[in-house]
């Protein structure tokens, strides 16, 4: 488990995408808890040269992207599968079944990931509602289409989303502790349309 607050801290990722009987699946490389992903070596990253010499059908440069929870609990550490891309320093992290080879904002992903995210109480915390009421939390905000995007901007996010009908934004502080336990089982995660992260509550 992290010993310090998550909650702001920047990271990046790389994702190897692969085509198998079951469609595309992507294998996750993530900055945390190596670096914070270097503003001047991220903008170098190459996608189409880093899938070549990896043999992967496509990479995705995820990021920058900003954690939202207080903590992480996982399995493993810094003895995970290290692999560096253009000078940056990352660890395998997940696995993630890909609804297509692009996915759509709000298309749902699956994601092996055996990890909890923890949320402190008394800690802001801005949510998706879906059609059928479903909660889905953010985990992450990014800066990958909007690269002016902070912190001070999400309780207004709703004014920059295009939901889809019968979705809605809401924001609210914890009074408990939150915890979102994907030890066990595939995590549910989709982007609204900046490319902000959110994980299904059960």
């Amino acid at each position: 488990m992290t010993s310090e607050s998550l909650f702001g801290k920047r990271y990046g990722e790389v994702l190897l995408i692969r085509v198998g009987a079951d469609g595309p699946t992507a294998t996750v490389y993530n900055t945390f808890p190596l670096n914070d992903c270097p503003a001047d070596q991220w903008e170098r990253l190459d996608a189409a040269a880093i899938a070549a010499e990896n043999d992967a059908v496509g990479a995705l440069l995820n990021g920058p992207r900003y954690w939202l929870m207080s903590h992480i609990e996982k399995r493993g550490g810094t003895d995970q599968e290290r692999r560096t891309f253009g000078g940056i320093e990352m660890l395998r992290q997940a696995t993630v079944v890909l609804s297509s080879m692009n996915p759509a904002p709000y298309s749902v992903n699956e994601v092996d990931r055996k990890a909890v995210f923890v949320y402190d109480a008394g800690q802001p915390v801005y949510e998706l509602v879906d059609p059928q009421g479903r909660v889905w939390l953010m985990q992450t905000y990014s800066q990958t289409v909007d690269p002016t995007l902070d912190l001070a901007d999400l309780p207004g996010l709703a004014a920059r989303l295009n939901l889809p009908e019968g979705w809605r934004y809401q924001t609210r502080t914890l009074d408990a502790e939150l915890r979102v336990d994907t030890s066990t089982t595939a995590a549910h995660v989709l982007q609204d349309d900046q490319a902000n992260s959110y994980s299904l509550l059960a």
